[in-house]
């Protein structure tokens, strides 16, 4: 205690206040990546069991079997892992709403494209006389022979920026039918993908100010997102689903925020009157798959316009060396398990924009990525096909943008002030210890139940005990103070979420009052310490998660059926 004391009475307590935060932040990064190790397995198990599914499958017990076996790496073997990753990443399907060409950067020849391309762009094949028909789109091709001037023309400028995502969108018109398209372009490893997506006549006018009309679109809800009163994450997540509400007119809007353990809850929601609320209700960290949050990091709108539609398959030239990325594409299609959950849900069509804070660790001074922490997801569910134009879909990334700003802003600023409280806490504890009066650190205010949330605190000083909120009783605590003694000789302490998991044997006779423990050795023989009680949170789960009498149809597993 006395160099804690030192700490806070010297100059370097922002210097090693800092260290504690950025200790805690590398702890709690090593912690996520392990969560994230032990649960892809799982998430792969999963995706093939309802691949494979031809008979009776239930979704609840398939998570509880990969839970339970996934400390065993042989369970799921790697190349099922690495399978199903390429499938999510690589799955050489899109949606039909639109159509997808990838053309070489240098020569700008076609090297892959969806099979509904020619007929959106209304290709038609050169018809010559007593010549075998040529293809209206074949690999080989050049891209830019596929539209108007304009249009090449901002093509081949955008190939050769860096960052050719940053002039998106691009309206082009198809050459053979005049017909526009927003082109929305990106970079993978072999070249460059354009998604284009059909634009209604009525609107092109003003798609020519491109990322200004989306600013102008998204204005005046940036303004009242950014005039709210600092200090309520919930009203901010609450204005939010009702900006992104009115913007998109969704049937319902969702703030989803994952926990520490990577499970949901729903935070915030706005829905019309005749759809189910989901407000307040927890989802299991299956439901949003790793590999999936991973693409909601690197592409952070996602849109589904009907999720009972067809897909296209992407075809492409076979000196390719594996199938087309489609992580950064707008039309990438979602894998059969979402689908049919989306359609257990009720929802046809869906968007969804990642919310993404800052993260102060080592490696985000060198890697932007690793600076982002994925905080949780913004989720638009409607009960019928709907489908949103790239500039309006924009506008809503700008809005969650500055939400995760302010959200950003806010943690901060709850951390900060938690962090000078509990200075401020240890320094007057700290004070009293040193001052020869140890029992003031529980009979007076604040006390050390201000520095841990804890039901009960005890100081066992020179033979006596002093007792505060919820506690075992002294004879108790003093057969706990003789196994720590005991047990712990070597220690300065003691930390425990369950007391009979570590091995105290008479945890039982404690019963609900007191389960968790934390222990510090203040002296040779003295401690102090905190107490959690046994009391079971009751969460709403969504879907019924360990309802045993949930069954499939015998055809196909539904998940959160």
């Amino acid at each position: 205690m006395r160099e804690g004391k030192e700490v806070l009475g010297g100059s370097s307590i922002s210097s090693r206040s800092t260290n504690r935060t950025s200790s805690r932040t590398e702890s709690a990064r090593s912690r996520h990546d392990a969560r994230v190790v032990a649960q892809t397995p799982i998430d792969a198990s999963l995706h093939v069991g309802f691949e494979r599914s031809e008979k009776r499958f239930d979704y609840s017990s398939s998570i509880e079997f990969n839970v339970s076996n996934s400390r065993d790496s042989n369970v799921v073997p790697c190349e099922t892992i690495s399978a199903y990753l390429q499938k999510m990443q690589r799955g050489s399907l899109v949606q039909s709403f639109g159509c997808l060409i990838a053309f070489d950067r240098e020569s700008f020849s076609v090297i892959a494209f969806s099979e509904n391309a020619a007929e959106l762009l209304e290709l038609a094949p050169v018809a010559v006389p007593n010549i075998e028909q040529q293809e209206a789109l074949s690999f080989g091709m050049d891209v830019r022979s596929l539209f108007r001037s304009p249009g090449t023309a901002a093509i081949q400028k955008a190939a050769g920026f860096a960052e050719s995502n940053l002039l998106n969108p691009i309206l082009v018109h198809s050459k053979t039918c005049g017909k526009p398209f927003y082109a929305i372009l990106h970079r993978v490893d072999v070249g460059l993908v354009i998604d284009l997506e059909p634009v209604d006549k009525d609107d092109v006018p003003s798609t020519a100010a491109g990322a200004l009309y989306s600013y102008k679109l998204a204005a005046k809800a940036i303004s009242r997102l950014q005039a709210l009163p600092s200090g309520n994450i919930s009203l901010l997540c609450d204005v939010l689903v009702r900006e992104v509400r009115e913007l998109t007119v969704y049937d319902r809007v969702m703030v989803f925020k994952f926990h520490e353990d990577e499970h949901g809850e729903v935070i915030a929601e706005w829905c019309k009157p005749d759809v189910e609320p989901y407000l307040g209700l927890h989802y299991p960290s299956t439901d949003i798959p790793q590999a999936s949050r991973f693409l909601f990091m690197k592409n952070k709108v996602r849109m589904i316009c009907d999720c009972l539609a067809p897909l296209v398959k992407v075809v492409q030239d076979e000196a390719l060396a594996q199938p087309l990325s489609l992580r950064g594409s707008t039309l990438r299609a979602p894998h059969g398990c979402h689908a049919q959950h989306m359609a257990n849900m009720g929802s046809i069509a869906s968007l969804v924009m990642s919310a993404t804070i800052s993260e102060e660790s080592e490696e985000a001074k060198s890697d932007l990525l690793w600076g982002q922490k994925l905080w949780g997801l913004v989720v638009c569910h409607h009960r019928s096909p709907r489908f949103i134009p790239f500039p309006l879909r924009y506008a809503c990334e700008l809005l969650v943008q500055v939400f995760c700003v302010q959200l950003n802003k806010e943690l901060e600023l709850a951390a900060q002030t938690k962090e000078k409280h509990n200075l401020q806490i240890q320094t007057m504890l700290c004070d009293m210890i040193l001052k020869k009066s140890p029992m003031g650190i529980i009979t007076q205010s604040p006390n050390v139940m201000d520095l841990v949330k804890c039901d009960g605190a005890a100081l066992y000083y020179k033979n006596e005990f002093s007792l505060l909120g919820v506690t075992p009783t002294k004879e108790q605590l003093k057969h706990i103070t003789q196994w720590l003694l005991e047990y712990h000789c070597n220690s300065t302490g003691l930390s425990t979420d369950s007391l009979m998991e570590a091995g105290y044997p008479r945890a039982t006779e404690l019963g609900d009052a007191v389960c968790g423990m934390a222990a510090v050795r203040i002296s040779s023989t003295d401690f102090l310490f905190w107490f959690r009680s046994h009391t079971a949170k009751e969460i709403k789960w969504g879907g019924e998660k360990h309802d045993p009498v949930d069954k499939d149809d015998g055809r196909r597993m539904h998940p959160r059926s």
